[in-house]
């Protein structure tokens, strides 16, 4: 026990469990959303796409949260758009898009000189994040949280039946681009505990795994959210013990958790299928 609880003892482990557990409770609750909605691809599309914006804040001097905000942005609302205007389905521009601003970062990144660390912006570094980062995790995903939670009725209406949204008269539209907002932030807040890579996990598994227990929404949000923060806490003491990359740590514990919820779970689980059938 006393070795299993070794890792608590340091100040930068505690304060990667505080930015874990407030970035894995955010991505949880908006992987809800984008699971309804089926936005899956959205997630990835815009995590990858924040490269090029990382780099040209590093250029202008600006905070790089700044530019990986508006490059997260401008994919998702470029998406849209071209799927409106072209006869293209919206997975296939959402390929497109992101995989052409991803390799634009990278040769921007290739072309800068910098003391930036391409692995990091990747796959996260949330055992070396400074208190700055810290506060700004905490204020960031405070605001996604809480707006998030405060829309949800709103914002699930849109993403489960778009056509009673309409006759409602909800701003339907409003709505959907304030959804791509909060996920571009909260992917930007992500950055720095998992990466642009993984933050694509944190983004779906959480969702899939809630969605596998139950088919009632506020229920689903409180099963994601505790799937989501006990793989990142566990992750992260893994990780410690065995000195591997915490963010990939985590994303296997929530994978781990998905395969056991596929198989075991008693609303949708295959063995609860099978013994209905």
């Amino acid at each position: 026990m006393n070795e299993f609880l070794e890792p608590f003892q340091y100040a930068f482990v505690r304060d990667a469990l505080l930015v874990g557990t407030v970035v894995a409770a955010m991505c949880a609750v908006l992987s809800c959303f984008l699971i309804l909605k089926g936005w899956s691809l959205m997630g990835d599309a815009v995590s990858h796409a924040v490269l090029p914006g990382i780099v040209l804040a590093y250029i202008a001097g600006i905070p790089l949260a700044i530019g990986a905000f508006v490059a997260g942005l401008f994919c998702a609302v470029s998406t849209g758009f071209i799927k409106q205007n072209s006869r293209i389905k919206e997975d296939t521009v959402m390929g497109v898009v992101f995989t052409g601003l991803f390799a634009f970062g990278l040769v921007l990144f290739s072309r800068t000189e910098s003391d930036m660390h391409l692995d990091h912006i990747l796959v996260g570094n949330i055992l070396g994040i400074r208190h700055s980062q810290i506060w700004q995790t905490l204020a960031l995903g405070g605001v996604v949280l809480g707006v998030t939670l405060a829309l949800r009725r709103d914002l699930l209406l849109i993403c489960f039946d778009p056509a009673q949204a309409r006759v409602m008269a909800l701003p339907d539209k409003f709505l959907n681009y304030l959804l791509l907002s909060l996920l571009s932030l909260a992917i930007v807040v992500s950055l720095q505990a998992v990466g642009i890579i993984l933050v694509v996990a944190m983004l779906v598994t959480p969702g899939s795994i809630a969605h596998l227990w139950t088919d009632r929404f506020d229920r689903m949000l409180g099963i994601a959210v505790a799937a989501a923060t006990g793989s990142t806490l566990t992750g992260i003491v893994i990780s410690y013990h065995i000195g591997a990359s915490t963010g990939a740590c985590i994303v296997l514990v929530q994978t781990l958790l998905f395969v056991v919820s596929l198989a075991f779970a008693p609303k949708h689980g295959i063995l609860r299928r099978r013994a209905v059938a």
